[in-house]
């Protein structure tokens, strides 16, 4: 019966001039677990046709068939000579039945990405547009139209014209001259690849200014003789190049380490078989080793190339971010290992596929440190777009995000860490959630002046919605005038009792000194310092916070601060944004995943808003808390970098959220005395904290300083 042969088409892609077509998707006999044979009914409706058979780990998965039936298919069409329907007849082995799937050749597929004209973008960005209005409402979408708006002043083919200057006689010299030149082992598994995105490949390393590198390939016993011939041809060109041709099929893991067996360099890098490098990519990473010969892992920023040679979207990465890396493969290209902890950890591990990159800087990462790892801002990566690839459509590749959240919860395990990892908000990010190994005491301190309002608000929330109970609030009062203030105090001391308690602070305003009175009084084994203008909406902020304040290489825990009407206020800090520091983010709507997802993950930052931040109550007192000179401005981000020198990591997160009505209480530091004081304060952190200003590891220094969108830096 024809219900036992199960069809999935993926997508329908366009080439821009011929309109030819490239059909993908998967069809399986679930009953005899086999691939149907596909056949073109009406082949007078084209001139030519071709279908590949491909690998789908996802189906094989789901349905537990064998590693050797390929389920997934490629279909290209080319020259279409009817507009009408074409049939597409899938049969089972045995021939006892078939189904047929019917391709519309007079309707207007999309193009292949990245080859579109200016129309067929603008109604691509359209489609998308509509789609984050059902998500987020028409408020947040004109919010997000106007941040785009900005962002898209600077584009990147025009930020390319303007840095992207080489000079190819000075680089050869600085080779010359490099007094340490490792080799670097490429391992490519190849599979399938089309030839000419198989050449240009292999040609963008033979280009290489750095020339002390070996190109170690691994076939995967692809069907098309072509690229056999390709291989042994470039083997036979260029003594460097070194190819295995495996027996049968292994898929991607088990490719790349008979590739890594072939590596005699002491340096691994990992590329894709139709991906590119630019040419300076192993100078600028040998430069990096000459700076410092100590290093295990280097990455570096990366892109997209689309089938023109069209370059987009690229990835501007942070330094070395551990909580980041939970939650995300954002190391990702061009990653160049040591490849004696690559063989210490086994390589590649099957199972993982499609996240194997992923699950080998997990491991790998575990062992060495973070001053051995380096990443270099640079764009020393290009990902193809190609119809079938993840680069374009993240769900072409389901099984990899599966294997991705089983890679995180592994590392968990490795690590001797209690908890679990979830799929986070979009695909590829994950959300790990830390057992609380003991319930210790908070002491919640909440500064203030009068501000009955903003004080009910807040104290009320954190009662009603908190779900860990084990806290306690102190009430920093700088001496409040308004009567009502002490019924208010005197109702909250009816319900939390010895949990509640006033601490009258009657001294000239100093934010600093005052919270290091308040803490002084506090019994709990973590601090939390809260805005009095903040309303909790996650119950489980606090919980969350202390999961992660917990962790002995954590030190300062930051929370998602929105406005009221749901624009980000802060989402971390980022120093050198707008002079001294900022929040990145800043206006974002509530829904939006930010710049690669970063408003969805657990983030690692130098510094995050002491209007909600935690951490513990030995690290406050081990850098002597506040800094009372800095009595109103940057008295947070000085605490956080204080910690931070302690060699802890500071993270923001993304789900501990809270509403803040920004300086509601005391107003902004704009005018007469309040300007001089900031100024003042200005001029300490400038003299205090310059490098980390200059350069904030978190931040990629390609992106702007004037503004929170992750726009490019001019």
């Amino acid at each position: 019966m024809s219900d036992e042969i199960k069809i999935i088409i993926d997508s329908i892609y366009r080439e821009k001039q011929s309109n030819n077509l490239t059909i993908t998707g998967w069809a399986l006999n679930t009953n005899s677990k086999s691939a149907p044979v596909i056949s073109i009914n009406n082949q007078e409706q084209v001139t030519s046709y071709d279908i590949k058979r491909v690998l789908r780990e996802d189906v094989n998965q789901i349905y537990e068939v064998d590693t050797t039936v390929l389920a997934g298919f490629e279909i290209k069409l080319e020259g279409i000579q009817k507009k009408t329907k074409l049939e597409v007849l899938f049969t089972s082995e045995s021939g006892q039945s078939s189904k047929s799937e019917w391709i519309d050749l007079a309707k207007k597929h999309p193009l292949i990405p990245g080859t579109e004209d200016k129309l067929a973008r603008l109604m691509i960005k359209v489609h998308k547009g509509v789609s984050y209005l059902k998500r987020n409402g028409l408020k947040s979408t004109i919010q997000r139209v106007k941040i785009e708006k900005i962002r898209k002043q600077s584009s990147y083919p025009s930020w390319l014209e303007r840095t992207e200057h080489f000079d190819f006689e000075q680089i050869k010299a600085e080779i010359n001259a490099f007094q340490y030149q490792p080799k670097i082992s490429i391992t490519m598994p190849v599979y399938n690849v089309e030839e000419k995105w198989l050449r240009r490949c292999i040609d963008s390393i033979l280009i290489q200014d750095y020339q002390n590198w070996e190109l170690c390939m691994a076939d995967d016993a692809s069907t098309d003789p072509k690229v056999k011939e390709l291989l042994t041809e470039y083997s036979q060109l260029d003594e460097r190049i070194k190819v295995v041709f495996r027996p049968s099929n292994g898929h991607i893991s088990e490719a790349t380490n008979s590739a890594l067996a072939l590596a005699t360099g002491e340096f691994v890098a990992l590329l894709d078989n139709d991906d590119e490098l630019p040419r300076i990519a192993f100078y600028e990473v040998v430069k990096a080793l000459n700076e410092n010969a100590e290093l295990d892992l280097i990455y570096s920023d990366e892109d997209k190339i689309d089938m023109e040679g069209n370059r987009s979207d690229p990835s501007f990465k942070p330094d070395w971010s551990p909580d980041l890396l939970l939650g995300t493969n954002y190391i990702s290209h061009l990653g160049v290992y040591r490849t004696t902890i690559l063989n210490e950890i086994g390589g590649f591990r099957k199972g993982y596929e499609g996240s194997q990159d992923y699950d080998l800087v997990l491991r790998f990462t575990e062992k060495t440190t973070s001053e051995r790892i380096k990443h270099i801002p640079k764009v020393l990566y290009h990902w193809r777009m190609l119809p079938t690839s993840t680069a374009v459509d993240q769900s072409s590749k389901g099984y990899a995000f599966e294997a991705g959240l089983r890679a995180v919860q592994d590392a968990l395990v490795r690590r001797g860490i209690k908890g679990h990892a979830t799929h986070g908000r979009a695909n590829g990010l994950y959300d790990v959630y830390y057992d609380i190994e003991s319930e210790e005491l908070v002491s919640i301190i909440i500064p203030t002046k009068n501000g009955y309002k903003d004080v009910k608000r807040c104290v009320t929330s954190i009662i009603e919605k908190t779900t860990y109970k084990n806290y306690e609030i102190i009430i920093a009062d700088n001496g409040s005038t308004d009567e009502k203030m002490k019924e208010l105090y005197e109702s909250f001391k009816q319900q939390l009792n010895e949990r509640f308690q006033v601490v009258v602070i009657d001294i000239p305003f100093n934010f600093s000194k005052i919270n290091n009175i308040a803490a002084k009084e506090a019994n709990g084994t973590y601090l939390l310092f809260l805005n009095n203008d903040t309303e909790v909406i996650n119950g489980d902020w606090l919980k969350l916070m202390v999961s992660f304040g917990q962790q002995e290489r954590i030190g300062c825990v930051g929370a998602k601060l929105l406005y009221p009407n749901n624009t980000i206020q802060h989402a971390g800090v980022i120093l050198g944004l707008g002079g001294i520091a900022g929040h990145g983010h800043y206006g974002y709507p509530h829904g939006d995943l930010g710049y690669f997802g970063k408003l969805a993950l657990n983030v690692d930052y130098l510094a995050v808003t002491a209007a909600c931040l935690l951490m513990k109550k030995q690290d406050f007192e081990a850098v002597s808390g506040f800094d009372e000179d800095f009595t109103v401005a940057f008295n947070d981000v000085d605490l956080c970098l204080k910690v931070k020198a302690l060699g802890r990591d500071n993270v923001w997160l993304h789900e501990a959220e809270l509403y803040h009505f920004e300086s509601q209480t005391r107003g902004y530091d704009d005018k007469g005395k309040k300007k001089k004081r900031f100024e003042k304060e200005k001029v300490m952190m400038e003299n205090k904290w310059a490098t980390l200003i200059e350069d904030d590891p978190f931040y990629n220094p390609n992106l702007t300083r004037e503004i929170p969108n992750f726009s490019y830096r001019d």
